[in-house]
């Protein structure tokens, strides 16, 4: 449908997403929102402008039967559209919607129990297939439940519209804090419209685009753009769960070549998948030419990554000015700057030795310098302030600083947190009085107008886009052995082969150092870990009771603590390096393919049949002989993780040739738990 210049400017002065969503519902309404591809080939869902708006309207009734405008509600979903319609229910009804991920089978619901009592909620959006496992995983009492898909999705002439600005607020976004202490960002519908409107102007869309989508939606990035971008521009966009993306890196590239893609996002270790795992071979059957802009973000970008992906990929159509590399958080909504599709990639190469002193030197000599990818520009208000984070002035163009940012687009403070609002949001410029600037915790530069990143001043751990909080992992690890010191516990990345890496510095108790097991402490430490972050832990330092640098107030001094473990400077009784080294599994698809057995018919299988092959699998990906594996230790101490998680279990289901729940390993954490648990669901 042609829509008239008339409704275009008028659409142009909405204050609210609400607004925007209803015109797209009345006046696109068979234009194509949404395509779900459940297992990133095939659609298995779809959302026109149309039936988004009614299915919203329908749940917007439905929520204000039960709560009022301004009441908060969690959305926990599995990935698909139902998410959509929920969150925007919310926005249609008033209510403050709040995206959280939804836990695992039997995984901790700490972190869900502290989000409903900061949010001051009691209410859960969901599917009707989640809820009976969520209630019983959580908990709690008084809780009300609410299954999304099973209302009635009709148009409803119930709905009563509400009035909706742009102070109103939208959503609260918790990526921000730990699991014991949350904080939500206060995101409103003018932080929304004026952060779209940066990324629109940024990436040239137009009304042919086509974004492609994997993130999940509880992600920033995954939400703003994935999600609210497509209502925004009035474009189509082909969604897939994470999990498709992981297991096979290819689908992402074959949505793009198949639909059209046009724009995309995400952190730059999913390039370096692509990297790792696409074969020539499939490379052939892509066309990406129409591809025009790949946002990079959310964690660091590396030159090597671009330049790799571009060269690879190049034989298809890609090409290198198609990178946007782009710096955002959630306080900021998302977007902060980003590199246009008018600008060239900018590198900055300077030395090591000044960087380390917070200086910045350029340099052509490539010996001891350090190659930064340019993270671009503002299109809007946006304001970028360098600034020395112990007297807070303003630094000196060659000097690295605290990244300050202030604008529209930054949002609204933290829920129910006004002393952290204070500190994080309302900074002031020492020596100019300039105020209110949020305080983003990284580390960067400007030179020649483009924003560089080069670290951070903060001690969140970013490992394949998401953010962990030490403080979290520290306690996960404390309480996983009766032999560690509380509060003596430090969890920082080291950077190996181009990848961050999870550290573990723990104490032991005095009295536990002459019978320690060592083998049996870092075992409760991996599987704790993976268990609360589905994180794999790469070394272990045991150390000496009263040895762990603090501050005299008795803080961990985690950058002091890590800077000794490089050093070797650490008082240890146990030092352990994950045998898996860097990833674990191999990247040669064909040995993968070829480890164990040829398939096998599933009447024929024994528990001892998926034994012997699991103990192939991992004695050829850890090079170690198969009878000096055991069969008890925790697939967490063979590096096992989310990502190592779906390989393992893909190459299982090809040898078994049957579909096998993604996350399995979760309840049979060892190799002869999950061989005895496979072989019972397959002869059920």
């Amino acid at each position: 449908m042609t829509v008239c210049l008339e409704n275009q400017l008028n659409l142009l002065e909405s204050t609210n997403l609400v607004d925007i969503l209803r015109y797209r519902g009345e006046y696109q309404p068979d234009k194509s929102a949404y395509t779900f591809l459940a297992d990133g080939e095939t659609e298995t869902d779809q959302l026109t402008y149309g039936t988004l708006l009614a299915s919203a309207e329908a749940i917007a009734v439905e929520l204000q039967s039960r709560i009022s405008p301004g009441d908060r509600a969690l959305l926990l979903y599995p990935s698909g559209l139902e998410f959509i319609s929920a969150f925007f229910g919310c926005l249609l009804a008033g209510v403050v919607a709040i995206p959280v991920n939804l836990p695992k089978k039997n995984q901790k619901m700490k972190r869900v129990a502290s989000i409903l009592e900061n949010a001051q909620t009691n209410v859960i959006l969901s599917t009707q297939s989640q809820i009976s496992a969520l209630a019983s995983q959580l908990a709690l009492e008084n809780v009300t439940y609410l299954a999304t898909d099973t209302l009635n999705k009709e148009k409803n002439s119930q709905f009563q519209i509400i009035e909706i600005s742009g102070d109103t607020l939208a959503f609260l976004q918790y990526t921000s804090g730990s699991t014991g202490d949350p904080k939500g960002v206060m995101v409103s519908h003018e932080n929304i419209l004026t952060n779209l409107l940066d990324q629109d102007l940024g990436a040239k869309h137009d009304q042919d685009s086509v974004i492609v989508t994997w993130l999940p939606a509880f992600h920033d990035m995954g939400l703003l753009y994935g999600i609210l971008f497509p209502v925004y521009k009035g474009i189509t966009c082909y969604m897939m769960p994470p999990i498709a993306f992981l297991q096979r890196p290819i689908r992402w590239l074959q949505v793009i070549s198949k639909y059209g893609g046009t724009h995309t996002a995400a952190p730059n270790f999913a390039y370096q998948r692509c990297v790792d795992k696409i074969t020539e071979e499939q490379i052939k059957a892509l066309d990406l030419k129409g591809w025009k802009a790949a946002f990079n973000g959310a964690e660091p970008i590396k030159i090597a990554t671009l330049k790799e992906f571009a060269q690879k990929f190049h034989p298809c159509g890609f090409n290198f000015q198609t990178f946007c590399p782009a710096y955002g958080l959630a306080e900021a909504t998302l977007k902060v700057t980003t590199v246009t599709k008018d600008q060239l990639i900018q590198v900055c190469q300077v030395e090591k030795e000044a960087l380390s002193q917070n200086r910045i030197v350029i340099t052509d000599n490539l010996d001891n310098s350090q190659l930064l990818v340019s993270c671009g520009q503002t299109e809007i208000d946006t304001e970028i302030a360098i600034v020395n984070p112990d007297t807070l002035q303003r630094c000196q163009n060659d000097e690295v600083g605290e990244i300050w940012v202030k604008g529209k687009t930054i949002a609204r403070g933290y829920w129910q947190r006004p002393e952290a609002t204070q500190e994080t949001f309302c900074a002031t410029i020492a020596d100019t009085g300039e105020s209110p600037y949020l305080r983003t915790g990284d580390n960067g530069f400007l030179y020649q107008g483009q924003l560089y990143i080069t670290g951070r001043l903060k001690d969140v751990i970013i490992i394949r886009g998401g953010n962990y909080y030490p403080q979290d992992i520290e306690q996960s690890v404390i309480e996983s052995h009766p032999d560690l010191l509380a509060d003596c516990s430090a969890a920082f990345t080291i950077e190996v082969e181009g990848e961050e890496q999870l550290v573990i510095v723990q104490e032991v108790a005095r009295t536990a150092i002459r019978r320690l097991n060592e083998v049996e402490v870092i075992e409760a430490i991996c599987q704790a870990v993976f268990e609360a972050f589905e994180l794999s832990v790469y070394a272990i330092a045991l150390i000496k009771p009263a040895s762990i640098p603090k501050t005299s107030s008795g803080k961990i001094q985690r950058r002091l603590c890590r800077q000794q473990f490089l050093n070797d400077q650490l008082k240890l009784v146990s030092n352990w390096i994950n045998p898996t080294a860097k990833k674990g599994l191999t990247d040669d698809r064909n040995e993968k393919e070829s480890l164990g057995h040829s398939v096998i018919s599933r009447e024929d299988i024994t528990a001892r049949d998926i034994q012997d092959w699991l103990v192939t699998y991992f004695s050829k990906i850890l090079n170690k002989k198969p009878q000096n594996l055991s069969i008890n230790t925790p697939l967490a101490n063979y590096g096992l993780d989310s990502v190592i998680g779906i390989e393992l279990i893909e190459a299982l289901e090809k040898w078994l040739n049957i579909e096998i729940e993604p996350t399995i390993y979760y309840d049979y954490p060892t190799i002869k738990a999950l061989a005895e648990g496979l072989a019972e669901e397959i002869n059920e």
